[in-house]
């Protein structure tokens, strides 16, 4: 799979180069800084834990996609949009003590502090816009499940990829979950962009190796089937 990626890039017929990373045709522009939070802290305010369509009570696959880097647990990782998620929790008991969590909603912070209770004195959170952000550290590993597919707009996915570079140290990982080709256009009432292992790896740029790509079906707590694209990335 990750040898047809990359013989895909190299061959130049990577599918999303016209057209992946535009909105769906007929969508609304992506939001600003501003609305996006507010429509964050809107869907944390309002909504339960398990209410939204992202909600897993064990994030397997981004630990087990975390055990492949093979990273020890004094690295410095991020988790990019980790808003409520239990990503947090799971690493904790599993003694990473060097965790850093962004979210664009105070709100999906403050849920995951509560959860926690005394062990969120543990964790440094990061109330920022990604695309804004200015890292006053490095990290061994970028974690994302499905915070950049939400950037439709080229500028801000060229932001993302600045933030990334300035973030994730020489050799450091990137592990970065998307709705894959074939998963939903829309998260949340929003316009996604789609992509599949090639066509991440070709928005990242040259700086960043495809080292796995796999898939993922994620089961809604209300049962529907959203399928998602991994790929983690080295980076040189």
């Amino acid at each position: 799979m990750i040898a047809a990626a990359v013989a895909e890039l190299r061959l130049g017929r990577v599918s999303y180069a016209r057209k992946a990373l535009l909105p769906v045709p007929g969508e609304k522009p992506s939001m600003n800084d501003l609305s996006r939070q507010a429509h964050w802290d809107d869907v944390y305010t309002t909504k339960g834990e398990k209410d939204v369509s992202w909600y897993q009570d064990s994030p397997a696959p981004s630990l087990e996609l975390i055990a492949l880097t093979g990273v020890s647990a004094d690295a410095e990782i991020i988790d990019i949009g980790g808003g409520a998620s239990r990503l947090v929790d799971n690493l904790l008991r599993k003694n990473f003590g060097r965790l850093t969590v962004l979210d664009l909603s105070a709100a999906a912070l403050d849920a995951a502090k509560a959860r926690l209770g005394e062990r969120a004195a543990h964790v440094t959170w990061v109330v920022a816009d990604v695309t804004t952000w200015q890292p006053s550290r490095t990290y061994d590993l970028w974690h994302d499940r499905a915070a950049f597919h939400f950037l439709t707009d080229q500028a801000d996915q060229s932001a993302y990829v600045e933030r990334l570079q300035q973030a994730l140290k020489p050799a450091g990982f990137a592990i970065i979950g998307t709705f894959a080709a074939d998963g939903p256009e829309r998260c949340s009432g929003l316009p996604i962009v789609r992509y599949d292992a090639a066509s991440l790896a070709a928005r990242l740029g040259d700086d960043f190796e495809l080292i796995d790509a796999r898939r993922h079906e994620h089961t809604t707590p209300w049962g529907a089937v959203q399928r998602f694209q991994f790929a983690t990335f080295r980076r040189h």
